[in-house]
């Protein structure tokens, strides 16, 4: 299987993850570290565990995948918990 696959299906549960972690606790979006920092957090600890195993000095993942990953990311941060009737409250 492609990086760039895997990394995108870690996108989506990263997204579901922090927009479960919005609803069950809605006092989480006034923490000191903002949620869309969450997602950047857990894209660094995957970019640094698959440069860990595989010992590549080179990107591993395109600039491509990483950004259509964070969007992903984000719309589902966005969209689960207004769908779970919570306002809208981007940033």
């Amino acid at each position: 299987m492609n990086i760039g696959r895997i990394f995108l299906g870690f996108a989506v549960i990263v997204g579901l993850a922090v927009a479960g972690a919005i609803v069950l606790f809605p006092q989480s979006r006034d923490f000191a570290v903002a949620p869309y920092f969450w997602v950047l957090i857990a894209f660094g600890l995957f970019e640094l565990a698959v440069f860990a195993r595989s010992g590549a000095a080179g990107p591993p993942i395109s600039a491509q995948t990483r950004i259509v990953g964070f969007v992903i990311a984000l719309a589902l941060m966005i969209v689960l918990p207004v769908a779970a009737g919570m306002p809208l409250r981007i940033f």
